[in-house]
C-alpha cells in the first residue's frame, strides 16, 4: 500500500473506490475480464485469440513506451481497434460473470460499514454500472455504496477528469476533499492526484481491510 497527499483527517469527505482487484482480489476473474473481450474481438476480426492477444499486448506496450511507462486501460485500447465505448459496454454486460467467481465478504462489509459512518462512498469503475451492481451485490456491499460511476455513466474510460468530477458530484464533495483508492497507479491514482485529490494505491482487498485505521487517524 502507498499513500499519497491525503486531506487532513477532519476534512476528508468521500472515498472513490476502484472495484476490480480493489474491493476483491481474484486473479482468475481479473484475467477473464481481459481475455473474454479480446476473444470476442478476435472472432470479429477473423483472427485467433493468440493473434489478437499478441496485437493488444503489443499495442499497450508500445503505448506505454511512448507515454513514459504509463499504462492504458483496456477500454481505451479497444477504441484504437475500432470498438466503441458503447460496444465495449455491451460486451462487458454480456460476458462478465462476477457471480461465478466472487462470494460474500463479511470482513469487507464491516470495513465499508465503518467507513460509511464518516465518508460518502463511491465506486469509480471502467465496467458498466450494471456489472458493478452485480459485483457489489455478490460481495454483500451494494447497500453501502450507492454512488457508482461506470463506463456507461460518462461513456469514458479511466483515467478521465470528467469521471472523477461526476463521482464528486454524486458524493456532494469537492475533489480536494476526496480520496481515490485503487490497485493501478496510472489508471486509478495519477489523475486524481493531478486534480488535487488524495490517493491510496492498494495491492488488493487485503489493504482495503486496513483503511479504517489509516483514514480515521492518519494525517497527511
Amino acid at each position: 500500500m502507498k499513500i499519497f497527499s491525503l486531506p487532513a483527517v477532519n476534512e476528508r469527505k468521500a472515498l472513490f473506490f476502484d472495484m476490480d482487484q480493489t474491493l476483491y482480489s481474484h486473479d482468475d476473474y481479473a484475467q477473464t475480464q481481459i481475455d473474454l473481450p479480446v476473444r470476442r474481438l478476435a472472432e470479429i476480426k477473423g483472427k485467433t485469440f493468440e493473434q489478437m492477444n499478441e496485437e493488444i499486448t503489443f499495442y499497450r506496450k508500445n503505448w506505454a513506451d511512448l507515454h513514459n511507462g504509463k499504462n492504458i486501460s483496456l477500454g481505451n485500447t479497444f477504441l484504437s481497434f475500432g470498438v466503441s465505448i458503447e460496444e465495449n459496454i455491451k460486451w462487458r454486460q454480456e460476458l462478465y460473470r462476477p457471480e461465478d467467481y466472487l462470494a460474500y465478504d463479511e470482513l469487507l462489509c464491516g470495513v465499508l460499514r465503518e467507513l460509511s459512518r464518516n465518508f460518502s462512498l463511491a465506486v469509480v469503475t471502467n465496467n458498466p454500472v450494471s456489472v458493478a451492481v452485480r459485483t457489489l451485490s455478490v460481495l454483500g456491499v451494494h447497500d453501502l455504496i450507492k454512488n457508482i460511476t461506470g463506463l456507461d455513466t460518462c461513456f469514458l474510460s479511466k483515467p478521465h477528469r470528467e469521471i472523477f468530477l461526476k463521482a464528486s458530484q454524486m458524493c456532494g464533495a469537492t475533489l480536494n476533499l476526496c480520496i481515490a483508492i485503487g490497485d493501478r497507479y496510472d489508471i486509478d491514482i495519477a489523475l486524481p492526484l493531478e486534480l488535487g485529490m488524495g490517493g491510496i494505491l492498494v495491492d488488493g482487498v487485503e489493504d482495503v481491510y486496513k483503511l479504517p485505521e489509516i483514514l480515521l487517524t492518519t494525517s497527511p
